[in-house]
């Protein structure tokens, strides 16, 4: 069974470069991924209307993790790892039969504790705080690179 992939993020990424460059990973995560029983890959955004804060993202971003999906947060207190060992846990995670991974990504103020508190695990892209549209962008290039270094292609040098 593959292992479909879920981002689940606050904000909606409106048309401009971000949005072609997710769309282009997320294309390539797809090609490379499918032989691998990798994807496919959805998106998710959720809007809080009516700016009630992090509980609000929070039961909204809720709603949208599929149910019984591994949950992996987006927060820069998570794990820091390399590629080869990103793509080592969801090769991992594909084997030990996981159908629906969610990655959590919060809004300007991050994710609401209640919902940190859930996650089965939580992956940091560094110290320094990232816009989480760039980070939506970031999470698809590693996905696609991650289905490369399992596939064996060559487009990850390290």
């Amino acid at each position: 069974m593959p292992l479909r992939v879920h981002v689940c993020a606050v904000g909606r990424l409106r048309k401009g470069p971000e949005r072609d460059l997710l769309d282009d990973y997320l294309t390539r995560f797809d090609r490379t991924g499918r032989a691998l029983g990798l994807g496919p890959a959805h998106i998710h955004e959720v809007e809080d209307k009516k700016n009630a804060g992090m509980g609000a993202e929070a039961a909204l971003l809720s709603s949208a993790i599929p149910k019984g999906a591994v949950i992996c947060t987006l927060d820069e207190r998570g794990k820091l790892m390399s590629s080869p060992d990103f793509a080592s846990k969801l090769e991992a995670w594909r084997d030990n039969g996981v159908s629906d991974l969610a990655f959590v990504i919060g809004g300007a103020d991050g994710i609401d504790p209640s919902l940190r508190a859930r996650a089965d695990a939580s992956l940091s892209f560094g110290k320094m705080v990232w816009p989480h549209m760039l980070a939506r962008v970031m999470l698809c290039e590693q996905l696609y690179r991650a289905a490369s270094i399992l596939g064996g292609a060559p487009y990850h040098r390290a």
